[in-house]
């Protein structure tokens, strides 16, 4: 029997550990192929991929979405992407997603609290052609908007889309005293004191489309509302945010598919409007979509002991049964028109998947949805990860097939289809609409799984 001397395996031990050394640790985001010092196929937590799409979005856009003579408008896109900034910034303690959501909403605020572009309706263009005929493939290369929308521009146009960038006006304010915000917020309140109503109160979606709620409504107006209710001690208008609710899923919501058709016409006079129960046709997932998140962001303002409160937490989890009964089962994700599975034209849709994830998720954190649930939230946030999320040379990500628009118009080419939704409306990539619930869904995704790595 051979003796080996014990400093012997000690001094193999050490050119061992020295040898080691020089191989680098693999992370989560080296553990992929690199060609030219960018990662490939990373491999990231949910809140890595929220950072990291923020800080492509915010390297894309510059200040491109400041307001005039910068491009930027207004609008609900605006509102969800700064609001989701803030979000982020509180979540990882970096100060600069907050410092750009500031310069953005804070450049359209006056001293005066007038809001830059508020209650104007934006500049019109021509739908583009979209290449092959239509095809749900295609994308396009600059912003449309449907010619259906030129129409003469009404005296007030009480747009409920003008609403959802208060919700970062509010946060704002807390964050910076800034009296500007208080009044901004003050300025989108009071639209509401004098917004038209459907005989039952409920809110139409916009002065052009008379006597009409839409799901899409219910985020646009509903969690600002609810918010600054809960700021500024208006409780008296916490009945009216949750009869909004009841209202629209009172004559939307479809018992045997669990899900909400997109709109409803009071009148039924529109072309789209069933005779009978005055809903569209069809299932769009955007907009259930929005209905969803509206949900889960209102319970945030809404006090615990509300009357209402139990039965908005049972419409969510009415709504949540039926998106999670049709998600597609090879994806994890979900379609454009949310029951026609691989119907012929019909398309996996990242904006709707991205709002899907983000709502059930911040339901099962909060104790809202079932944690039977976190299965398909994981398996959806996984499939958002690999089906939509692309890498560009220099390391940007982008967030792919999102529905550049869709609406029920004021001409038969609007008209709810299935072709409409699917065939007739452009498909672009890194839409705002899709970048805030992608970010808000890695924060709420982050606090269900914690370090769980995803990689495409």
């Amino acid at each position: 029997m051979t003796f080996v001397p014990r400093i012997s395996v000690q001094l193999s031990f050490l050119l061992i550990l020295f040898l080691a050394s020089l191989i680098p640790a693999e992370s989560a985001d080296t553990a992929s192929k690199a060609t030219n010092g960018v990662t490939t196929n990373p491999a990231l937590t949910p809140l890595q991929w929220s950072e990291r799409m923020a800080n492509s979005e915010m390297a894309r856009l510059g200040d491109t979405r400041f307001a005039p003579p910068k491009a930027g408008w207004w609008d609900y896109s605006t509102g969800i992407y700064a609001d989701s900034l803030i979000r982020l910034s509180w979540k990882t303690g970096n100060p600069a997603y907050e410092k750009n959501a500031e310069e953005t909403i804070g450049s359209f605020i006056a001293e005066s609290g007038e809001i830059a572009t508020y209650q104007k309706r934006r500049p019109m263009k021509p739908v583009l052609p979209v290449a092959g005929g239509g095809s749900t493939n295609a994308t396009v290369t600059a912003s449309a908007t449907p010619l259906d929308d030129v129409i003469p521009t009404v005296k007030i146009p009480y747009s409920l889309d003008d609403l959802p960038s208060g919700m970062a006006l509010l946060k704002l304010y807390d964050i910076t005293h800034d009296e500007r915000y208080r009044k901004a917020a003050d300025i989108l309140r009071d639209q509401l004191r004098h917004h038209p109503r459907v005989a039952e109160g409920g809110f139409w979606h916009k002065a052009i489309y008379p006597d009409q709620m839409w799901l899409d409504g219910l985020y646009m107006a509903e969690p600002f509302y609810a918010a600054y209710a809960a700021r500024f001690k208006e409780t008296e208008d916490f009945d009216d945010v949750a009869k909004q609710f009841t209202i629209v899923a009172s004559h939307t919501y479809n018992p045997k598919t669990q899900l909400l058709y997109h709109g409803w016409d009071e009148k039924k006079l529109r072309d789209w409007a069933n005779p009978v129960t005055g809903t569209s046709a069809s299932f769009w997932s955007r907009a259930i979509g929005w209905y969803v998140m509206g949900l889960v962001d209102v319970l945030d303002s809404l006090p615990e002991d509300h009357p209402k409160r139990a039965e908005l937490i049972t419409l969510l989890q009415n709504a949540a049964a039926g998106i999670v009964n049709y998600q597609d089962p090879s994806t994890g994700v979900w379609w454009q028109v949310t029951d026609q599975g691989s119907r012929k034209n019909n398309y996996l849709e990242s904006t709707a998947s991205c709002m899907f994830v983000y709502a059930l998720a911040k339901g099962v954190n909060h104790g809202y949805l079932p944690r039977s649930m976190i299965p398909a939230i994981r398996e959806g946030y996984r499939g958002i990860i690999r089906e939509f999320v692309t890498i560009n040379p220099d390391g940007k990500i982008n967030l792919t097939k999102c529905c550049k628009v869709a609406g029920l118009g004021l001409s038969p080419r609007r008209d709810g289809s299935f072709d409409y939704y699917t065939i007739r409306e452009p498909i672009d990539s890194n839409d705002l609409k899709g970048m805030g619930p992608f970010i808000n869904a890695g924060v709420e995704c982050d606090r269900l799984f914690g370090k769980e790595i995803f990689s495409r």
